[in-house]
């Protein structure tokens, strides 16, 4: 049957996906209780931010509202949905501080697929895609992120995206027992 789908060009499953992504612009009590919901995952908390140690993996700030606007003044959020139910966000800063390479007019960014019910389904890339056009409008000419050595499906992602790795930072977040490296990745657009 897989030749009937494509003689008929009917799209792959993950491309009759209803995604939608929305700028984030006011930070209301919903999203900031879906963020925290993600960032306090136990699941999520070794893959979202770096923890220094095994306690940073336990102890996490809420996010709440306030948290929320003072983030927006810093970061383009943009909210991923999934059949109108938010599913994940990503974002970008703008020439941060922890950039790996110091080069100006580049976008830090992020992605977080928060939901098990948008992981897997080629959110993630598409959602990279959408993210990379708002970085194009904003007149930036490259990309740059962090992932951990032990995140191989977001490396794979990344890759398939068109990052390539530019270094490595040595013990940078803990994780199972051990430091792990944090992989710096670059896209020029």
């Amino acid at each position: 049957m897989v030749g009937t789908a494509v003689a008929y060009n009917i799209p792959p499953k993950e491309f009759v996906l209803n995604i939608e992504f929305t700028r984030l612009i006011e930070a209301t009590s919903d999203i900031a209780e879906a963020f925290d919901k993600w960032e306090n995952d136990p699941d999520l908390i070794p893959f979202i931010r770096p923890n220094p140690n095994k306690e940073a993996l336990l102890n996490r700030e809420t996010v709440t509202v306030e948290s929320l606007k003072k983030r927006l003044q810093h970061h383009h959020i943009y909210l991923i949905q999934l059949d109108k139910t938010l599913v994940g966000e990503m974002d970008f800063q703008i020439d941060p501080p922890h950039l790996y390479k110091k080069e100006t007019s580049t976008a830090w960014i992020g992605i977080n697929i928060g939901e098990a019910t948008g992981r897997g389904r080629g959110i993630g890339l598409r959602a990279f895609q959408y993210l990379e056009e708002q970085v194009k409008q904003a007149g930036l000419k490259r990309m740059e992120l962090g992932v951990f050595e032990f995140n191989e499906p977001a490396i794979r992602l990344y890759q398939k995206a068109g990052f390539k790795e530019i270094g490595r930072i040595d013990r940078f977040t803990f994780w199972q027992d051990k430091m792990w490296q944090d992989i710096r990745m670059e896209k020029s657009i």
